[in-house]
């Protein structure tokens, strides 16, 4: 190895540190390649440092206060109940942040990771140019794993800035606003709409679409918009943002919704309408890379592009936007790198909302499953006849199973409740291994719990239910 004008040898180079790029290098080195991964602005990328997590944790925080103001139910009453955002926000980023980023940075570290600041450019199909703040440096890889994430969509008349802001100013507020109008009603415009509602905001969701939620099945998401009415959350579908006016307080949305002109005075604004992919500026033309028209990179069912040294996953190529796709990519392409024969299936991939009630679903829905002719049955079971869900107060939701009629494999399955983002994950492995309902039901679940809404779902599946 020579440190200079010659560059610096690696069997794979990781780009970008996010749930998809470190899982990749500490997955690659520990198929015994040598890896260094560049990293521009944080390890842990969006998800951890301004998206997945400081989101759940506001949602966590969100709920404790709407506990402490209302627990009637369980005979308990309590007054004078305050919040203190700055605590709040610093919990949030010194005990949760701040503790997941370290533990990664330290993971790559043990997993002998080299991790460069900067940024990378490709120079050509195996040679890259990481540039730092006051250095340059010259690197020559077998492989390289383009992860580099997405970054919000800015749409015409809505600049980003104090009054205007992404999923990452809206998660660093420092003050509970008053008032908050959302553009985008998606999985991410609606679980900050449910934190800020849940903190005392009065939110008020702008969606271009018929519904929110868009994807999610009809029933899972009339019962958010059940729990945002309740919460005082006014949804105006069919809605098409035309600019946002900013003054020294506030900011002024000018909208259009059933062919009138409407406006709405508001402390923020939160534009979440779409991701774009970080493709733009890396230098993939100079590596011969093919790019999409939507800046997406093309790739086969391992992760590989046209250039075989190169390769993409997470926001950066086809699919949804989302972190544990990335971190289930990341493996693939690692180990076929590796020389291991792996290919990715995305029957089991699960799509989760953290909304009120939590929503989740996890292979074909029921229209899914018609549309592809397979002869299938529908069982629903609810929250309503599990004694845990009871006993948390929390009987709002259902477990739902598609099934084939011939033989009961369950080929699709959505939760609408508490805990469905746990809940998924029996039904993602079941499908995910072929499973069929009695498979589920011979399998004894714990009392009392949740998991057992599957294994009753399974029973009524078979036409044996107990609890129903």
């Amino acid at each position: 190895m020579v440190v200079g004008d010659f560059a610096i040898e690696l069997d794979t180079v990781v780009i970008g540190a996010g749930p998809g790029g470190y899982v990749a290098a500490i997955r690659a080195a520990q198929m015994g390649q040598k890896v260094a991964i560049v990293e521009k602005e944080y390890i842990g990328g969006v998800c951890l440092n301004v998206g997945c997590i400081p989101s759940k944790a506001l949602i966590a925080a969100g709920h404790k206060y709407q506990d402490s103001l209302d627990s009637t139910s369980f005979g308990v009453s309590s007054e004078n109940v305050t919040i203190d955002f700055a605590k709040t926000q610093e919990w949030k980023n010194n005990q949760v942040v701040s503790k997941l980023t370290k533990g990664v940075e330290g993971l790559l570290k043990k997993n002998k990771v080299e991790i460069l600041d900067g940024e990378a450019f490709f120079v050509d199909e195996n040679t890259l140019r990481v540039m730092g703040e006051d250095k340059a440096q010259t690197y020559s890889f077998n492989n390289a794993i383009v992860a580099t994430g997405s970054r919000p969509v800015e749409i015409p008349g809505f600049k980003f800035g104090e009054r205007v802001l992404d999923s990452t100013g809206a998660l660093n507020l420092s003050e509970i606003p008053g008032k908050m109008a959302i553009v985008g009603g998606g999985y991410i415009g609606s679980e900050l709409a449910g934190v800020y509602a849940n903190l005392g905001t009065e939110v008020t969701i702008l969606e271009g679409l018929p519904s929110i939620l868009n994807g999610f099945d009809k029933d899972m998401v009339k019962l958010v918009e059940k729990n945002f009415k309740s919460r005082g959350v006014d949804i105006v579908t069919d809605a098409m943002a035309k600019e946002a006016v900013v003054s020294d307080n506030g900011v002024t949305v000018k909208y259009e919704a059933k062919g009138e002109e409407k406006s709405l005075d508001v402390d923020y604004v939160l534009v979440t309408v779409g991701r774009r992919p970080n493709t733009d500026e890396l230098g993939l033309e100079q590596a011969g890379v093919e790019v999409g028209d939507r800046g997406l990179i093309k790739v086969d069912n391992q992760g590989r592009t046209n250039v075989p040294s190169i390769w993409g996953i997470g926001d950066v190529v086809p699919g949804p936007a989302l972190a544990h796709k990335a971190s289930y990519e990341a493996k693939i392409a690692a180990e076929a790198i590796s020389g291991k024969k792996v290919a990715v299936d995305y029957r089991a991939l699960p799509a989760v909302a953290f909304t009120d009630p939590e929503i989740a679903s996890v292979g074909l829905t029921e229209s899914e499953a018609k549309e592809q002719d397979m002869d299938i049955k529908v069982t629903k079971f609810p929250l309503g006849g599990n004694g845990r869900a009871l006993s948390l107060n929390a009987t709002e939701g259902f477990v739902r199973l598609i099934t084939t009629k011939e033989d009961n494999v369950i080929v699709g399955a959505q939760v609408a409740g508490i805990s469905a983002s746990d809940i998924i994950a029996e039904l993602g492995l079941a499908i995910e291994s072929g499973m069929n309902a009695e498979d589920i039901a011979l399998t004894i679940h714990g009392h009392p719990s949740l998991g057992e809404t599957v294994m009753d779902a399974a029973e009524a599946a078979l036409g044996l239910p107990i609890h129903m």
